[in-house]
């Protein structure tokens, strides 16, 4: 209880907790692409000024030709690396900034970095959550903790790495038992070095009577790789839906309030996501074998409960597994701006208006505004898909393809937002040295089947061409989002 008293205490260090007019404000833009230029039109929109940095991979971005357009004098600074905190705070220095958003990525999670832009000589605001949230929420084990002492499901397991043999054992069983209700033929126990990380010091246990020497042969190999013998025993869930919870809060913490539920289960063989859809289910459309409108409810609810708990004080997300019984698992909770906000956003309304724009909310609460409504003045209309653009090949695992595009349109259409960086006036090449995602659609439906068929209509109104230094044609997942896009909210 102490470190929650502690972070609420500690929000009072940060500047920004009183308002000062918003265009008093300068912010650093500590991103690159979609993400950076969402962040810049956000800032036009509210007065505030704002600096982008660019690296020289970049330097055909969209982010960079938006900055030397709308950034004035300060506006744009080329930097060696996205990664150098040092050089972030020479330019938020020689631009005179007084605030960093560092979008989501690089620093965004980065409680050290959060701490350094709200303690140095020359304070800033950090445009996210007190670094200390960051700190302790960032932690699952911590995050599992603290959910569990509120009465919030996790995932079963250990909440605290285990040096006692039988213990470990007690909590295997219960994991093994846990398995058999849901009905899973094969249960199995991940046993996991508690220091370790990148996936070192992990095995999968099938069979109980073999437990006790993995255990055995995990603890040693933590205390000879990290110094420290602790084991996590987790248990993994194969067959489930990915759901989240959008929160935002203003700086008292006082007040949370939530913008809906998203459905991300739609990923790629390596779990990583590619369709989005808000609502999280749609029961008054699809048959569910569960109660689907009482598990978004509850998941917002125990969400919501986590966020006043610790006084959380800026945008987040709250993610979630639910199982083929309806039962949610608190997962991890997400201390930035998400990716896909926007779909959230796309079927918001506050005080009955269209329009809402969660990056905005997150700078102005961040600088200080009262949040000014309730979750009485929040509704959601509709339903919302977002598609990620991404040249890869699905079907040779997702392997990311390199080259450059040449052509790159599509139909325009009231329902539709288009996020992305790419030029679509002149080829591009794809830089190497990041991920090679393209752009965000997204698209609004009355319901989730007008949804499905406009997403349709828009990835086949889709041009995206273009060749690598061999000659091949552009590889990119269009066929992909296209075959599941039929199966979208389905479980």
């Amino acid at each position: 209880m102490s470190k929650l008293q502690d972070w609420k205490k500690d929000r009072g260090e940060a500047p920004g907790v009183t308002p000062v007019a918003l265009h008093e404000h300068r912010i650093l833009v500590a991103n690159r692409g979609e993400i950076a230029m969402r962040i810049m039109r956000s800032c036009i929109k509210l007065g505030v000024a704002f600096t982008a940095v660019y690296t020289a991979e970049d330097a055909a971005s969209g982010h960079v030709r938006l900055a030397r357009e709308k950034g004035g004098e300060k506006g744009l600074f080329r930097v060696s690396s996205y990664h150098d905190a040092n050089e972030l705070m020479a330019v938020a220095d020689e631009a005179g900034c007084t605030a960093v958003h560092p979008g989501y990525g690089f620093f965004a999670e980065d409680f050290r970095f959060a701490r350094r832009v709200t303690k140095r000589d020359r304070k800033m605001i950090f445009i996210g959550p007190s670094w200390k949230i960051i700190r302790e929420l960032g932690d699952k084990i911590n995050t599992k903790r603290l959910a569990r002492s509120l009465g919030v499901p996790t995932v079963p397991g250990s909440d605290r790495p285990i040096y006692d043999e039988l213990e470990a054992e007690r909590i295997a069983k219960s994991v093994f038992d846990f398995q058999e209700q849901q009905g899973i033929q094969r249960p199995l126990v991940l046993v996991k070095a508690s220091a370790g990380g990148g996936g070192m010091g992990i095995e999968e246990v099938y069979d109980p009577d073999q437990f006790r020497s993995v255990y055995r042969r995990i603890r040693n190999y933590a205390m000879r790789q990290f110094k420290d013998e602790g084991v996590l025993i987790e248990q993994r869930i194969t067959d489930f839906n990915h759901l989240e919870v959008q929160v935002i809060s203003d700086r008292s913490g006082r007040n949370p309030v939530h913008f809906g539920t998203r459905n991300c289960s739609i990923q790629s063989t390596g779990l990583q996501k590619r369709v989005e859809i808000a609502p999280g289910f749609a029961p008054e459309t699809l048959e569910y074998s569960f109660n689907a409108e009482r598990v978004l409810t509850d998941i917002v609810d125990y969400s919501l409960t986590m966020a006043r708990k610790v006084g959380y004080d800026n945008v987040g997300t709250w993610e979630w597994i639910v199982t083929r019984k309806g039962e949610p698992f608190l997962m991890e909770v997400n201390t930035r701006i998400q990716v896909e906000n926007g779909v959230s956003a796309c079927i918001s309304r506050v005080h009955g208006r269209e329009g809402v724009d969660l990056i905005a909310e997150q700078i102005r609460t961040g600088l200080g505004q009262p949040l000014g409504y309730t979750q009485e003045d929040i509704a959601t209309e509709g339903v919302g898909i977002e598609y990620r653009l991404i040249a890869e090949d699905p079907d040779n695992n997702f392997t990311p393809w390199v080259g450059r595009i040449e052509r790159f349109a599509w139909e325009e259409a009231p329902w539709l937002t288009m996020l992305t960086h790419v030029p679509c006036d002149a080829p591009y090449e794809i830089p190497t040295e990041f991920d090679p995602n393209l752009a965000l659609a997204i698209i609004w439906g009355r319901d989730l089947h007008e949804a499905q068929a406009r997403g349709l209509t828009f990835l086949n109104s889709l041009r995206l061409e273009g060749s690598n230094n061999a000659g091949e044609a552009l590889k990119s997942n269009v066929g992909f989002l296209k075959a599941n896009t039929g199966r979208i909210l389905h479980f």
